[in-house]
């Protein structure tokens, strides 16, 4: 796999980063609405720079059965399912079980996070979609198919950075996508290649995040 070396030294500097990039972008009454676990620091700092206000949006990809690491789809708390090609390589009843599996997740997350958090209407008003990355583009997909039932103004997405093939398939669906590295498109990428510091967050670092705010 050839990388560039690491972009950012971790979550925190490249939402300063997206963070000021955006700030030339004109917005009409924006709103952050970050995907945890990772995209909360991210979008914390966006959100203090815009002065805009932050909330999640819970999304989270739907795993093949024998890994971690890659998806097929993903899932949205509201209930917005996107399956990608790859689903149609697995059994029907293998889907089912792991579409399940994922709802589960953003259950558990949105009763983790968003127990005292109210929801924040967006009609009318321009949503920034944050994440810390993008490698299939799945999870991103679903959110903006989410978040689109809300009738926002405009849907952007801000990333630090992005496989050319997320990128392609997300910018037709989105009014605009930022993405400060996009690696090229076909090539294997991974998030963590563009972070110095890199971790999987836990519950206690997202509301921790958030608690700030």
């Amino acid at each position: 796999m050839h990388y560039p070396p690491p972009l950012f030294r971790d979550r925190t500097e490249a939402g300063e980063k997206l963070g000021q990039g955006l700030l030339a972008v004109e917005l009409q009454d924006p709103v952050v609405l970050a995907i945890p676990a990772g995209g909360v620091p991210v979008g914390a700092e966006i959100a203090r720079i815009l002065g805009a206000p932050l909330n999640l949006i819970i999304a989270r990809k739907i795993q093949f059965p024998w890994t971690t690491e890659a998806g097929f789809g993903a899932v949205v708390s509201d209930g917005t399912v996107y399956l990608g090609p790859h689903s149609k390589t697995l059994p029907r009843e293998a889907v089912e079980a792991q579409t399940q599996k994922a709802l589960g997740e953003v259950e558990h997350r949105k009763q983790e996070f968003l127990e005292d958090r109210q929801e924040i209407d967006i009609s009318d008003k321009d949503a920034i979609l944050v994440d810390d990355g993008l490698a299939t583009g799945s999870t991103m997909i679903a959110a903006v198919t989410a978040l689109k039932k809300r009738a926002p103004r405009r849907v952007i997405v801000a990333v630090p950075t992005a496989s050319g093939t997320a990128v392609n398939l997300l910018r037709p669906r989105v009014d605009q996508l930022i993405s400060l590295y996009v690696h090229p498109e076909h090539m294997p990428f991974a998030v963590a290649s563009s972070y110095h510091q890199w971790h999987d967050l836990t519950d206690q670092e997202v509301k921790e995040y958030l608690g700030e705010l």
